[in-house]
């Protein structure tokens, strides 16, 4: 806290007045602390404070893109059922796939002193948690690598799950297949394109620019995308979806039609093998990678120095009938 002080030009107990949102501070004086505050680290004080008493407050941090997108809810359930046995709480926040809101949560959860942090990136500077994790805050990512740390990584095969669509649709004769995939700067979005060029180059059926629309999506650009691959003179005959929420776009558009195209969805989602046709996906357990990257967080925790880990897990293809139709 003197640090901080001595940088804004300000006493102990202005500084102290700031972080505990005391009144009595001029505003112009309140920002100097701030930003001594933000470039200094102060959280990271807290934390080593924290790791240097040996406690525990009993609880992680999860900072992931949605709460309410099923295959979130179904990692965040995962990583609760492992905290609950290690006898942790969790917060968790949504960043809405906005850095600026992932640092935000990510530094309130240290300031609350977390005993370590799960992140789904929504960026690519991680920087800010330089200090945090220096000081002794273990930091696990999923889904998605950090952008600028080296840290434990736990991912699943993206690059391999779109060849293996490509591969399954060419098989049932399809030449011309489109890809609908999310934002480009969205790390899984781009692995995902990525494996389905591989896959054209693999299953030789040829990659076409025009066939590809990345987003991101809402109903009416996937509709609109639909009519624009499907409907010109050389048409698309099958479709790889990079999500399940791009999945659900298409089913909606094609709701009521006869002309469907073959289809196979990057993500399993509820009530797809009710649907009609039952929707071919390629699935991964949700479920895994909450717990292989809490396991990971414990272990860490637990006192673990070994040097960050990659781990990628296996998808795998579940053919239901919308992938299988013939060209």
């Amino acid at each position: 806290m003197s640090d901080v002080a001595r940088l804004a030009g300000v006493s102990i107990k202005t500084v102290s007045r700031v972080v505990n949102d005391e009144p009595g501070v001029h505003p112009a004086t309140a920002e100097r602390v701030l930003a001594a505050i933000d470039q200094l680290g102060f959280r990271r004080n807290l934390s080593a404070r924290n790791l240097r008493r040996g406690s525990s407050t009993g609880t992680i941090g999860l900072v992931l893109e949605d709460v309410a997108n099923p295959f979130y809810s179904g990692m965040t359930r995962a990583v609760e059922e492992i905290a609950r046995l290690r006898g942790r709480q969790v917060l968790t926040g949504s960043s809405d796939e906005q850095p600026a809101r992932e640092r935000e949560l990510a530094l309130e959860f240290c300031a609350r002193r977390v005993d370590g942090l799960l992140i789904v990136p929504a960026g690519l500077q991680h920087g800010y948690l330089t200090p945090e994790m220096r000081a002794g805050t273990p930091v696990v990512f999923l889904d998605r690598p950090a952008g600028d740390v080296v840290a434990d990584t736990v991912l699943v095969d993206n690059i391999g799950g779109t060849i293996e669509a490509v591969r399954h649709l060419a098989a049932h004769g399809h030449r011309r297949i489109a890809f609908f995939g999310d934002a480009p700067d969205i790390f899984t979005a781009n692995e995902r394109l990525r494996g389905f060029r591989e896959g054209c180059v693999r299953a030789d059926v040829g990659y076409h620019e025009e066939l590809v629309v990345m987003g991101p999506h809402d109903e009416h650009t996937v509709a609109e995308a639909l009519r624009r691959v499907f409907g010109g003179r050389q048409p698309a005959t099958a479709l790889v979806t990079g999500n399940n929420r791009i999945t659900v776009y298409v089913l909606r558009a094609l709701a009521g039609r006869t002309d469907r195209p073959a289809l196979v969805g990057f993500d399993d989602f509820e009530l797809a093998d009710l649907l009609s046709p039952p929707v071919t996906v390629i699935a991964h357990d949700a479920s895994a990678l909450g717990k292989a990257a809490a396991d990971l967080l414990f272990a860490r925790m637990d006192g673990d120095s070994s040097p960050p880990r990659r781990v990628v897990l296996p998808v795998r293809l579940v053919p239901r009938g919308s992938g299988e139709v013939t060209a």
